[in-house]
């Protein structure tokens, strides 16, 4: 589980360097709309990341007690991404639909990317 907790605070990292991007593409670029998606997409996304760490710990704890195993959190992750696409949909002149799908998959592609590295230096 120490591995798992490693990973989450690259994710965090990650994601304060893309909020921080995002935050300098929308004051500088006319895509303000776009960089607020990526940003939404990317919060809410590393949210569920973390709900995913935290059932995770849980479910290793129950495994090793040898207690009823519970549930993963799929309907909260899922419903948090549903609230990401709803603050998009209701919100359209700020916020862009498609980038925030995006900014919703990328701690799931930085997670590759980090299992990737870390794949090539053989660890």
């Amino acid at each position: 589980m120490l591995d798992l907790h490693h990973i989450f605070a690259m994710q965090k990292k990650a994601l304060f360097f893309l909020l921080a991007i995002c935050a300098l593409g929308w004051a500088v670029t006319s895509y303000e709309t776009v960089f607020a998606g990526i940003a939404l997409g990317a919060f809410f996304g590393t949210y569920n990341f973390w709900i995913l760490v935290r059932r995770m710990e849980k479910f290793d704890r129950s495994i090793s007690e040898g207690t009823k195993t519970t549930s993963l959190g799929t309907l909260l992750r899922f419903a948090s991404g549903v609230a990401a696409v709803a603050l998009a949909i209701t919100m359209p002149e700020y916020i862009d639909l498609v980038s925030t799908v995006i900014g919703l998959m990328l701690p799931y592609v930085f997670l590759f990317i980090e299992r990737l590295i870390s794949h090539m230096k053989g660890n």
